[in-house]
């Protein structure tokens, strides 16, 4: 592969830092103002929405940057994205005690827990996004 066509593995770790702190960020201020106001577990599914609307923002406003041409490299990065996302998730999870019946019920729709649904949106957002960019000549 010629120098300059491959995926730019720096901007993609970059970028999934962007997330990992707004994300972490959003998790505190809904800890703050919604859990007390809607209660965990609603305060959780609508972090989802919230989270998912923020990871496609961000993944919007990076896109030129990240320089992502082929749907291959757009699934690539969101997959890396995916699998490093589940690490800090139960990584961060355990180590702050949570149980692993705790971290697997925001898994499980029967539970409430939506939390799939937003890690879908992660693996997808750079090639979804990568679609309009083609159609929009960015």
């Amino acid at each position: 592969m010629a120098k300059g066509n491959g995926v730019r593995w720096r901007r993609v770790l970059a970028v999934w830092g962007l997330i990992v702190a707004v994300e972490t960020l959003q998790g505190v201020l809904r800890q703050l103002w919604l859990v007390p106001w809607l209660g965990e577990l609603p305060a959780r599914q609508l972090g989802v929405v919230s989270g998912a609307l923020l990871i496609l923002l961000l993944t919007w406003a990076t896109r030129r940057w990240l320089r992502l041409r082929t749907p291959a490299q757009q699934l690539q990065a969101g997959a890396l994205w995916l699998l490093l996302m589940l690490l800090f998730e139960f990584g961060l999870g355990t180590l702050l005690g949570y149980p692993p019946e705790r971290l697997l019920a925001d898994y499980d729709p029967r539970a409430g827990g939506y939390l799939g649904l937003g890690m879908l949106v992660l693996l997808l957002a750079p090639w979804l996004l990568g679609r309009g960019r083609r159609r929009d000549g960015n």
